[in-house]
């Protein structure tokens, strides 16, 4: 398992699709699709370290059978990434793209690896466990790793996220089969970390929860802690709603629908939302099936108290979609989007730029209509600027793939 990783390599040429009929601003992919690592790969995930460097995670396929959860840090605003860092005990991550593990550096130093292990049982044949590491030497060793929770009664744990806390904890979120209410649907979880003693005092904040979408975990500039979730509400309507706490996470409002979008269905979206701030105030993205569906964008001025009319971004075959606020305050969205091409089906990545307050500028392709990426995810590193990762199938295999975007 602990091989060297072999240099970062340019695979592909830029390509730069236009998309819409109105374009006032040029997106274009100023460095060639790089992968993170020869090996195989999927479920990439960015974040910054306590020094602001750029963080790409992803998992490794070692073989068809194993995989480990790896990092790389970028000093360069993501045009590069060093050696790639293997979390020690992860080889029982589970990959799924909307349940990537993720890791999350505290100001004192401490890293903490969160990922996903499959779990199933004669409850449900889907289920997993959620596990994670912490690291207090810049990754040099590791804890063992342990279970997001003790409590023998929960044994579905997913679609997690982290964040970090006011005062320099890390928060987390997930999907539980523990609930108060027997209707279908998982119970939302909320537990922080204290020191260096990881993730304590487990509640359940809300409920119920459609079981397959991802959740995001969001801190405003005000330190008010934001969950969004797909809700079960009337027992057959799966829309996104809000909950908002005020008192730095010990209680939370009671969920509140960004869109009315009166999704009907009876199954498993496999598409959460994301969320982003701006001085104009949130921002949302998110898949619906519901009214003509499609990717749509909206956003709350005044906290969550209401929402702007939904706003479509791309249509029905169009999912797995992220958000991001640059430093100018214009919002950058990327998704995935299939489409067919004669008798097969490829994938290609979008990306649309906002105005602060929400008026669509500019959209395109980053990636080649003849190509299958998925899953992408996106961090804004100045108001032109922002590295997009995806995972990139080529024939059968998976690898992860990053670019930096460039608004002109």
């Amino acid at each position: 398992m602990k091989k060297e990783l072999i240099p970062i390599i340019l695979i592909s040429t830029v390509f730069i699709y236009g998309c819409g009929t109105a374009n006032k601003k040029q997106i274009t992919a100023s460095s060639q699709g790089t992968l993170i690592d020869t090996a195989k790969g999927s479920c990439p995930y960015i974040t910054k370290d306590n020094r602001n460097n750029i963080v790409l995670s992803w998992i490794k396929h070692l073989d068809t059978a194993t995989s480990v959860f790896c990092f790389a840090v970028s000093e360069d605003e993501g045009k590069t990434f060093g050696k790639s860092i293997e979390i020690p005990g992860s080889t029982n991550v589970h990959p799924h793209g909307e349940n990537m593990p993720k890791v999350i550096f505290k100001p004192s130093g401490e890293i903490i690896a969160v990922w996903g292990a499959a779990n199933p049982n004669p409850q449900n044949a889907y289920s997993g466990l959620v596990f994670y590491t912490q690291s207090f030497d810049n990754g040099k060793t590791w804890t063992k790793p342990v279970s997001l929770t003790k409590d023998t009664a929960s044994f579905d744990q997913r679609y997690f996220d982290v964040a970090l806390l006011p005062g320099g904890e890390a928060g987390i979120v997930w999907l539980d089969n523990r609930k108060r209410s027997k209707k279908e649907g998982s119970g939302l979880y909320y537990a922080v970390t204290k020191g260096s003693n990881g993730f304590e005092d487990e509640r359940l904040i809300s409920e119920p929860c459609c079981q397959c979408c991802r959740t995001d975990l969001f801190i405003d500039k005000n330190e008010n802690v934001h969950v969004l979730y797909r809700a079960i509400i009337n027992d057959s309507i799966r829309d996104m709603v809000h909950i908002l706490s005020t008192d730095h996470g010990h209680s939370f409002s009671s969920p509140k629908r960004i869109s009315e979008d009166n999704w009907v269905i009876r199954g498993c979206p496999h598409t959460g939302p994301a969320m982003a701030e701006n001085k104009e105030g949130l921002h949302f993205t998110w898949f619906s099936g519901g009214n003509n569906p499609g990717i749509y964008y909206n956003n709350s001025f005044n906290n969550g108290q209401s929402f702007s009319t939904r706003n479509n971004v791309s249509g029905k075959t169009s999912k797995h979609c992220q958000i991001a606020s640059l430093s100018n305050d214009n919002i950058l969205i990327v998704w995935n989007e299939s489409f067919a091409d004669g008798e097969k089906f490829n994938s290609r990545i979008g990306v649309e730029e906002r105005k602060a307050h929400g008026e669509a500028i500019s959209s395109a392709y980053i990636t080649p209509g003849n190509g299958d990426a998925s899953f992408p995810v996106i961090y804004s590193v100045n108001a032109n600027k922002a590295v997009v990762a995806y995972t990139e199938r080529v024939k059968d295999n998976e690898y992860v793939m990053f670019k930096q975007v460039i608004l002109e």
